[in-house]
């Protein structure tokens, strides 16, 4: 049970710091920061995110549910998929700032789906709250 407890302490943690970064970054793009072109800016987020997989990996095999198996870390996994797919139109890919802004914001609320998912434990997160 330690282990279960460290692991998702871990994986929150690392989700938080995530989301932060994104954030950040993101309002470095509104304002045309040269920290966007920092190395730190484009490592640590790599291996920030190296790390949550690493465990949420780790977490699946430990509780014994499995995207594909399970609903709720299948949408997980598909929500991820897209957060880092619009992300990367976010801060990088897309051809205006507004496309970019578009992006930022969608990509957020991707992630919020991806969290709620995460805490119900259910596809539709707020049929949970019902």
């Amino acid at each position: 049970m330690g282990d279960y407890v460290a692991l998702k302490h871990l994986h929150v943690a690392t989700v938080g710091v995530s989301y932060l970064l994104f954030f950040v970054r993101g309002a470095w793009m509104l304002a045309d920061s040269p920290m966007l072109t920092r190395r730190w800016v484009r490592v640590v987020p790599h291996v920030n995110d190296t790390i949550l997989l690493a465990a949420a990996i780790w977490l699946t095999t430990l509780i014994q549910q499995y995207p594909g198996t399970h609903g709720w870390l299948t949408a997980k996994v598909v929500g991820l998929v897209a957060y880092i797919l619009i992300g990367t139109v976010a801060i990088r890919r897309g051809r205006t700032k507004h496309a970019r802004l578009a992006a930022w914001l969608v990509a957020q609320a991707v992630f919020v789906y991806i969290v709620a998912v995460a805490l119900t434990r259910d596809v539709i997160p707020p049929r949970a709250w019902l």
